[in-house]
This record gives C-alpha cells, structure tokens and sequence, in this order.
C-alpha cells in the first residue's frame, strides 16, 4: 500500500507537470487553430533561463521568475515575428513553420550555453522530504510541484471563467471574426494568449529541470505527450487538459510500476522488466485510441 500511494503521487507529479505543458499548447490550439511544434521549444528555453539565471544569482526562487518572464517574451516575440503571419496558412505550413524554429530554438540554445547539460540546485525548503499521513517519505520537491500544478489550474479556471481576458479568450475560440468586428483587438489577443501558453510552458520546463538535467532538446519528447493530453482531454479545453494531464501522468506511471511486477510472477526478472516497460510505454496510446472511440473530440472537446 506504501509503495502504491507513493506511485499515485509520482503520477499526480507528472500529470500536473504535463498539464502546465498542455494548457498552453491546448490555449493556443483552441483560440488561434494554430498546431505550434515549437511549444517544446519554450519549454525548454524556460528550463535553461531558470538554471542561467540561478547560477549567476544563487537563487532559485529569482530563476523560477525568469524562466516564466524569459518563456512569455520569447513567445511574445515569435508569435508577432512568426506567427502571425501563420493564421491564414493551412496547417501543414504552420507545422513546417514552427519545426523549423525547433531547428533554430535547438541550435541557438547550443550556441549560448553549450552542448553539456546544465544541473539546478534546489532551495533548501524543497531539497528535503516529508513525513505525510500515514508514515509516507515523500520529496518535498515533487510535492511542491502537483501543489503548484493545482494552483495554477484553479487560477485559470478563473481566469477563463470569470474575468473579461476569459470572456475574450472563449469569445475567440468560438467565433473570432465577431468578435474583431464588435471592436477586440485580436492581434493582441493573439499574443497575449501566446505568451500566457509560453510562460506556462517555461515554468514547466524550469520544474523539469530542477529534477532531471537542463539539456538541449529536451522539450521535443514531452511536446508529444502533450499532444496526446490535449487530444484525450478535448482541444481548446483547461478542464480536458487537467483530467487528460492526470489520466496520462497516472496511467504512465502506474503501469511502470506495476507491470513489471505483475509479469514476474511467470517469466524472470529481466524479461518481466523488458515486457512490462514496453507495455507500459504503449499503454497511454491505448487510453488515447479508447478514448477517441468513445468521444472522437475528446473527453471535453466540443462536440461536432
């Protein structure tokens, strides 16, 4: 039962972790129709700002800000130099288009800091355990982050649901040529979603970094994963990004744990380890083929 709970909270980690990816990306998927492969790439750029700038000021709290301010100005700038000039164009153009700034994104990141992978030393608040209920040792870090995860979902609940930028956001996903005639700036709506996406994306990135290594390429593999979180969840849906978040992250993660396990009971350790990895791995591709026979627009996708 211990080493159970603890799997539960290591998926509620990545879930969370995968949710502050995928709520950008499913933002700016939904508002503009725009598929950005070069969301991985803010990802990243907001991990090597928050280990840069830690570095230089010893602070991690200084460098976590600055991976949210680096990520959001970044997006800010591609979408007005880029992007914009992408919303016209079908979506093979915008994925040839935002590949080639994972190509440039890649390489710059290479020039400034190196090709060797950058290490984040976290606070001493967060370096610890903690005892929870029940006699659990658990990270602190990796507590912080479902705990941050959940406060930022609850804050774009509201944002979405309660303030006029909301009102303006769902406005553009449902009809964004009324809503430029009633008079909205959709330009700079456009980049404030953008940068809201990025920002989101950076700090993920940073969180990642603090507990795996800050290395070129690394927003590539968790880009996938967010796609198939966005997909389950339902585009253009905060809600569907959470539950697809949390139903990868557990899915992922318990099937790592427990499959090997379950397979040693009647082959050898080696093989019942090689099998139940490889499963494990298929078994969020599983959830998302299910999932689109169930609902083909996602769990909250808008119904066709």
């Amino acid at each position: 039962m211990m080493l159970l709970a603890e799997q539960v909270l290591n998926g509620l980690q990545y879930g969370m972790m995968l949710f502050l990816m995928a709520a950008g990306l499913t933002l700016v998927f939904g508002v503009m129709g725009l598929i950005n492969l070069a969301h991985g790439s803010l990802y990243m750029a907001g991990a090597f700002a928050c280990a840069a700038v830690a570095a230089v000021t010893g602070s991690f709290w200084v460098g976590l800000a600055a991976s949210l301010a680096a990520a959001a100005g970044l997006g800010a700038l591609v979408e007005i130099v880029v992007i914009r000039r992408l919303y016209a164009r079908d979506h093979l153009d915008q994925v040839l288009a935002t590949f080639a700034l994972i190509l440039v994104f890649s390489e710059g990141t290479r020039w400034l800091f190196g090709s060797f992978p950058l290490y984040l030393s976290l606070p001493p608040v967060l370096s610890g355990a903690v005892t929870l209920p029940g006699g659990l040792v658990y990270p602190a870090f990796r507590l912080a982050i479902i705990v941050i995860g959940a406060a930022i979902a609850v804050g774009l609940f509201w944002l979405i649901g309660r303030t006029r930028l909301g009102i303006r956001i769902r406005a553009g996903e449902a009809d964004r040529e009324m809503i430029a005639a009633l008079g909205v700036d959709i330009a700079k709506l456009y980049t404030m979603v953008f940068a809201l996406g990025a920002a989101l994306a950076g700090l993920a990135g940073a969180l990642v970094g603090s507990v795996q290594s800050v290395q070129v390429g690394m927003g590539e593999p968790v880009l996938i994963l967010a796609f198939v979180v966005i997909v389950i969840g339902g585009i253009g849906s905060i809600k569907g990004a959470l539950v697809g978040a949390l139903l990868v992250g557990m899915t992922d993660t318990l099937g790592k744990a427990l499959l090997p396990t379950f397979f040693a009971r009647f082959m050898d350790a080696s093989s019942a380890t090689s099998v139940g990895s490889a499963l494990a791995s298929m078994l969020i591709y599983v959830l998302m083929a299910l999932v689109l026979v169930v609902r083909p627009t996602g769990l909250y996708g808008a119904r066709i």
